[in-house]
């Protein structure tokens, strides 16, 4: 029997060039905003099932600690700390206690492998699964934030500033949750973590600072949460700094940035284990 070669049969069949051998390239990953905007919709779904225990919650205790700070501060500066507190402690029972345990949960279930199959940036996901939580923190924050300005004989006249306080202050907040779900080694201790950090916001934003020892005063400094309930509590006063306002509302924004940025790095290390 001979061999003929297949290049000269007609019809036969052609050798592969060696630029189909190599490897096929990889499409252009997605952008950030348009893969944030698919994780935030994905990420309100999903939380839209809790939506009403997480209100009810939030919202409640908020209430409960402006009802019980009544009875131990009078109206004026003190009662615009407990006011301003009180708000942003919604903001912050989200950030800090759900989403530590929500992406711990994640880590230790393996839910972070399905994310990291995605051709979405790392910082898409974290913004995503914190913009989604913190929405439902909106309708709990303006009422607890109405219902202690009734309370105390506060003015209602600028409460607009908390379409600022709320998103900066929470992507702060968030991006130090994020952060410790992420990076706790079991979900345990990411719960124990957010637990913590919002017993922190909890006694250092809601009681009046003037009442507290020096100590205690530099560990407020170094909430992040502080700066949102300064600039909150600030417009109360009959003529505001509007500078100093700004200037407490840059550092949330600040630190909101680099907590984030922590938090996208904690996900693609907690990714690629």
């Amino acid at each position: 029997m001979s061999v003929v070669p297949a290049e000269v049969l007609p019809g036969g069949a052609r050798a592969v060039p060696d630029a189909a051998a190599g490897a096929a390239e990889l499409g252009p990953s997605a952008r950030l905003w348009p893969s944030l905007v698919a994780v935030y919709r994905a990420q309100l779904s999903r939380a839209r099932v809790a939506r009403i225990p997480l209100l009810f919650v939030a919202t409640f205790q908020s209430i409960g600690i402006t009802v019980m700070m009544r009875g131990v501060v009078d109206s004026g500066h003190e009662a615009q700390s407990v006011v301003a507190g009180s708000s942003v402690l919604v903001v912050a029972y989200v950030a800090l206690n759900l989403l530590s345990q929500y992406f711990g949960q994640l880590r230790a279930s393996g839910g972070l492998d399905h994310y990291a199959t995605l051709p979405v940036p790392p910082a898409a996901v974290v913004l995503g699964a914190a913009a989604a939580y913190a929405s439902f923190t909106v309708p709990g924050t303006l009422v607890t934030a109405v219902f202690g300005c009734v309370l105390f004989g506060l003015p209602l006249s600028n409460l607009w500033i908390l379409v600022a306080v709320i998103p900066l202050a929470g992507a702060a907040l968030a991006g130090l949750g994020a952060a410790c779900g992420l990076l706790a080694p079991r979900p345990e201790l990411a719960t124990l973590l957010g637990q913590l950090g919002m017993s922190a916001a909890l006694l250092l934003g809601v009681l009046p600072a003037d009442r507290m020892p020096e100590v205690v005063r530099l560990a407020r400094d170094l909430l992040p949460s502080t700066y949102g309930v300064e600039a909150y509590a600030r417009t109360f006063a009959a003529d505001p700094d509007w500078a100093v306002v700004l200037a407490d509302l840059g550092v949330c924004a600040g630190v909101g940035v680099v907590s984030l940025a922590v938090a996208a790095w904690a996900y693609r290390k907690a990714a690629v284990r």
